[in-house]
């Protein structure tokens, strides 16, 4: 068996979706690296890597394109990746997207197993094609560290009587994906229960922060009592998730008018106070959520 023979049924592994298949191609202590698992994978670790993958994309096929053998035993293949986004995909919510994104693997072959695979693709094409935004930024400058937010809210004007702010620090990307899970299922929870008014979810570098506001403290004692919150504590607290943490209940000592332009006149009125009608007597507009 050739190289280009090891390299075909490698990516015949991938076509059938076989994570076990996968691994049987490797030689023992073989290694896999692309971009989005840039430290290395081997053994058991490419099973789950690609039992992810398909999880995320459960039509995934690779097309390979062109196979280039060296005099060395490496082989280069340039393939094309199809498949549907009907999956959580590193700890985001499946987009439905169709993507076909090319790229190439640079496979070492040994006998008849598979000894690496450094595999390429352009990742701001992936998250493109995936329907996700792409924001470019430093990691940190001086003493700003830079990262992402999400919000949702109730759309309640009441004014928040209790504020939780948390955080969780993370050990590793794979977890930030685990938390950003746990996050996202507990704010879809958050929406339906009394007394919710909004949360933000901020991410910077391996902190996980999150907001939200409620119309009383013991509104915000619902957490504690079912869902997917205590799951994701109790994980903590068994050193199964992160590696420090703080959760914390603030009560606003006093909280500032709520100020809208009239769009008639341009000033700027205390909607509350003026009830709604400016000073030159239009309506003004709806006021936004304080929150």
């Amino acid at each position: 068996m050739d190289a280009t023979d090891v390299a075909q049924r490698y990516f015949d592994a991938w076509n059938r979706r076989d994570p076990e298949a996968i691994v049987a191609t490797f030689a023992e202590g073989g290694t896999y690296t692309d971009p989005n698992a840039p430290e290395g994978l081997s053994d058991r670790a490419i099973a789950e890597y690609a039992a992810g993958l398909f999880a995320a994309f459960p039509d995934l096929t690779f097309d390979v394109l062109e196979y280039n053998a060296t005099g060395d035993g490496t082989v280069a293949a340039r393939w094309l990746m199809r498949g549907t986004n009907t999956g959580p995909f590193r700890g985001n919510p499946p987009t439905g997207a169709t993507v076909a994104l090319p790229g190439a693997d640079f496979i070492a072959v040994e006998g008849d197993k598979v000894r690496s695979v450094e595999g390429y693709f352009d990742r701001s094409t992936f998250v493109e094609q995936l329907g996700l935004q792409v924001i470019v930024q430093p990691h940190s400058v001086g003493p700003f560290s830079f990262g992402y937010g999400v919000r949702t809210q109730s759309g309640k004007l009441t004014k928040p009587r209790a504020v939780g702010l948390t955080w969780i620090q993370a050990r590793s990307e794979e977890e930030v994906g685990q938390v950003r899970e746990y996050s996202r299922a507990v704010a879809a929870e958050l929406v339906d229960m009394p007394g919710f008014i909004a949360w933000l979810g901020v991410v910077i570098a391996n902190r996980m922060f999150t907001i939200t506001a409620w119309e009383d403290e013991e509104a915000l004692r619902q957490l504690r009592r079912g869902g997917t919150h205590p799951k994701a504590m109790e994980r903590f607290f068994a050193a199964e998730l992160g590696s420090s943490a703080m959760t914390s209940v603030w009560k606003p000592e006093r909280i500032n008018t709520l100020w809208v332009r009239c769009e008639a006149c341009g000033m700027m009125e205390d909607y509350e106070l003026s009830a709604g009608i400016s000073q030159c007597g239009q309506r003004l507009p709806e006021p936004p959520p304080y929150w």
